[in-house]
């Protein structure tokens, strides 16, 4: 979230799209319905008509995988109607900079595509630089090549008709949104935009993101109390877990992953750290050396030092064009490359797309490791039904975990705040936290590699491990220390003392830091600051709910992002009633700035922005692998054939992989002609895998379902609460028909196209529940994540004579 759930409180519009957030994510929907009672609009986009739908002002359900048609269309819209905030679009965003002449977008394809290897060459999307390196700009914005012009030609094809369409939706229902929301484009208003896996899990689903971001800019809405992009993220400490590196491109602090080409802690940080020729841009990346470094030291201690690059050698590398990502993973699993594995926390078998095939995938190993507090579909995989156990080589130890409530510790919320849980008890039997789990195992792998002699034993036995697992310790490991004596800021620190912010951190091996946005967290002044509850704050904090002596956020408190946009140059507001910094003559006054320095107007300050190399919010976004703005490409698996923005289909560089399970349908396949979306329930959480063992969760909501329309019900003979078989191009499963008017069939080009939905938080181990939804989706992914799209693919229904696996 660029802003915070409290903040959310402060719009004056909010659009929730790709999300049920009244159900999934109920601590944001508090803040929502505040808004609503101070006069705020609230409107929900979704093919479902849930309990979110209910709360809001109005529901207006489209087509699954048509975000970007419908989002394109409003952009359309506001600039059209000339309704963005004309003085934050020029200021603050790249609508000025000129991009080179080598830029082209034409039937659906960008500039410098090759078609054989599926990649863009994005070196043709580079703006075009004056003779200081400096992106060149046009003021008046009116140059044909300058963003905003090619932004307005980019999205002129988004007609109301086309939109319409496309998506299923009015264009009563269109103009609705569209009117509602671009209200905000003026200095005392703001919209907000609230997005989850809805928007995420599909092939185009960062184009999703951007083009909310596009939306956003243009009205002004990045920076500002009720405004933002505010991802709402899982229970399972999904912010912390991204911050702190689960993903494997990325190191925690989102360092890029070193990769088998870059052989040096030179190379790498030349390579990965973006240089600005602009004095006005902070280009706050610049400080990656700081980071890499510290982030080395803190692994390794005094076994990293300067003149062995910090040990970065030791490190693994990724091999350059490959993907790690686990829709690989268990294709390289399932042709038998892999041979063991840990699973912790997450449940495979039951959640990754294609499950059948990850099923298959899983028989193929020796041995498996299973960290959980349930047995699970993963963990007893070798005798899920129709496979006989004696014949399945894979040795499986399942580790016992604690439960929540067991251990302590720290999560990020959504709003990037750093909360403290305690332990409430002590862990039942032989349980230990994954934590523990972790520290005991390369302990006892240690002391195997000295006693045995083992070889290659530098990169675990140099690194600067406990000796047992302490959260504490973790916590101020995580924050940084100074590695020697160091005078910081006029104040004196000795080796070992906390580091007080990621300004301490050096590239020279004076500070550690595990993760640098977390420096700042556990200081010597002020010790664990995810504990703190204080509710104190000045009156103009107060005035939009900000709290900053509650927990602490990353980066160095800041509550919302690029604040530094709230303001003109001078320093004053836009919008004074919902003031987030302002300028006192001598200090910032409100939240923490986005980079201390005084006002543009003093000629010394920095452009708002601060994460971009050139300190504008980006329109034009020439990093991503699909195109520098987003554009319209159907679901991989569509019902459609053709659509009216391009004559490209589907995203041109989406990821999938190959082999004899990983079957698709063909654009309008006439053996499936129903889409499918998947989502999560209020009952069971994630998928399950805890919740399934809870008896009155499990009564609330006791096994699959698939959600249809009445039209749907009456065209296939279905009756409420008959059994039914889905099945899509990879396998089927079964399920009770859940006949409801929350499914509403779409009228698309014409023609109807119906659509079903179905959660996916039950599995086999749950005796009569059904099994993984999962077995229906598809293995591809965005090109930029490897996200798969879970949220669209095709399957068809059939009335089945009776039950089978759900009895």
């Amino acid at each position: 979230m660029t802003n915070h759930w409290c903040d959310i409180e402060n719009a004056d519009s909010v659009l929730i799209i790709g999300s049920n957030a009244a159900e999934h994510h109920p601590i944001s929907f508090k803040w929502v319905l505040r808004a609503k009672d101070k006069g705020a609009t609230v409107m929900h986009v979704d093919p479902k008509f849930s309990r979110t739908s209910a709360r809001s002002d109005f529901h207006v359900p489209l087509r699954s995988g048509t975000d970007i048609p419908f989002m394109g269309g409003m952009i359309n819209y506001v600039l059209n109607n000339e309704l963005y905030f004309k003085q934050y679009v020029a200021d603050y965003t790249n609508a000025a900079f000129i991009v080179g002449k080598d830029y082209k977008f034409k039937k659906g394809l960008f500039s410098g595509y090759d078609a054989k290897a599926r990649k863009y060459d994005k070196s043709k999307w580079v703006f075009e630089l004056d003779k200081d390196g400096v992106p060149k700009r046009d003021a008046s914005l009116k140059h044909p090549r300058c963003v905003f012009q090619m932004l307005k030609k980019h999205y002129s094809r988004y007609s109301l008709s086309n939109v319409s369409k496309t998506t299923g939706v009015s264009k009563d229902n269109l103009l609705k949104v569209y009117k509602t929301f671009a209200a905000t484009g003026k200095k005392d208003k703001a919209g907000t935009i609230m997005y989850a896996l809805g928007w995420t899990q599909h092939t185009v689903g960062v184009q999703n993101i951007r083009s909310s971001a596009i939306l956003q800019l243009l009205l002004g809405n990045i920076g500002v109390a009720g405004g933002g992009i505010n991802a709402l993220r899982g229970e399972p400490n999904v912010q912390g877990s991204t911050d702190h590196c689960i993903l494997w491109h990325i190191l925690p602090g989102y360092l890029p992953v070193p990769k088998a080409s870059l052989g040096s802690f030179e190379d790498y940080t030349k390579a990965t750290t973006p240089v600005s020729k602009d004095p006005e841009s902070a280009n706050w990346w610049q400080h990656k050396p700081k980071y890499m470094a510290s982030l080395l030291k803190s692994w390794r201690g005094d076994n990293a030092t300067a003149e062995n690059g910090f040990g970065y050698k030791l490190m693994p590398k990724v091999d350059d064009g490959e993907d790690y990502s686990y829709i690989f993973i268990f294709d390289r699993m399932y042709k038998g490359e892999i041979k063991g594995g840990f699973v912790f926390g997450t449940n495979p078998a039951q959640s990754v797309p294609n499950s059948s095939k990850t099923r298959k995938a899983l028989d193929n190993l020796d041995w498996l490791v299973v960290g959980e507090l349930h047995n699970t579909e993963t963990s007893d995989n070798w005798h899920r039904p129709g496979v006989d156990p004696s014949q399945n080589k894979t040795e499986v130890f399942l580790l016992p975990s604690a439960q929540r409530a067991e251990k302590a510790g720290s999560i990020s919320n959504s709003g990037r705040w750093l909360l403290w849980h305690y332990e409430a008890c002590r862990p039942m039997g032989e349980c230990k936290s994954m934590g523990e789990m972790y520290v005991d195992i390369i302990n006892n792998v240690r002391k195997l590699y000295t006693k045995e002699n083992g070889v290659f034993p530098e990169p675990l036995l140099t690194l600067d491990w406990p000796a047992y697992y302490d959260a504490e310790d973790v916590a101020q490991r995580i924050n940084g220390r100074f590695t020697k004596d160091v005078e910081f800021k006029g104040k004196k620190y000795k080796k070992g003392q906390q580091v007080p912010s990621f300004v301490a951190l050096g590239d020279d091996g004076s500070t550690s830091s595990m993760n640098w946005l977390y420096a700042g967290s556990y200081t010597e002044e002020d010790g664990n600051k995810a504990k703190r509850r204080s509710l104190a704050q000045t009156p103009m904090q107060a005035k939009i709910k900000l709290f900053p002596n509650f927990a602490w956020c990353w980066p160095v408190n800041r509550r919302i992002l690029y604040n530094r946009a709230s303001v003109d140059a001078k320093g004053q507001p836009y919008a004074p009633e919902k003031a987030v910094i302002k300028w006192n003559g001598t200090k910032w006054e409100g939240d923490v700035p986005d980079g201390g320095w005084p006002p543009n107007a003093s000629g010394k300050g920095r452009y708002p922005f601060i994460m971009r190399k050139e300190g504008h919010g980006q329109l034009y976004g020439p990093g991503l692998q699909d195109g520098p703005f987003p554009d319209h490409y159907e679901p991989v698996e569509t019902p459609i054939t053709s659509h009216p923005f391009s004559r490209q289909l589907s995203s041109p560089v989406y990821k999938r992989v190959f082999s004899d399970m990983d079957k698709l349908a063909e654009p309008g396949d006439e053996r499936f002609p129903i889409v499918l979306t998947t989502y999560s329930m209020t009952e069971h959480w994630c998928g399950g895998g805890e919740t399934r063992n809870i008896p009155a969760l499990l009564e609330a909501e006791p096994q699959l379902y698939v959600e249809m329309s009445p039209e749907l019900a009456k065209e296939k003979g279905i009756a409420n609460g008959d059994p039914v078989f889905v099945e899509s191009a990879r396998g089927k499963v079964e399920a009770i028909a859940m006949v409801t008017v929350r499914m509403t069939p779409f009228k698309i080009k014409g023609n109807t196209v119906h659509e079903v939905g179905m959660p996916f938080c039950f599995g086999w181990t749950t005796r009569g529940s059904g099994d993984a939804t999962n077995r229906l989706t598809p293995a591809v992914g965005d090109p930029n994540t490897t996200i798969p799209e879970y949220k669209a693919c095709l399957v068809n229904v059939r009335k089945a004579d009776k039950l089978t696996e759900l009895e």
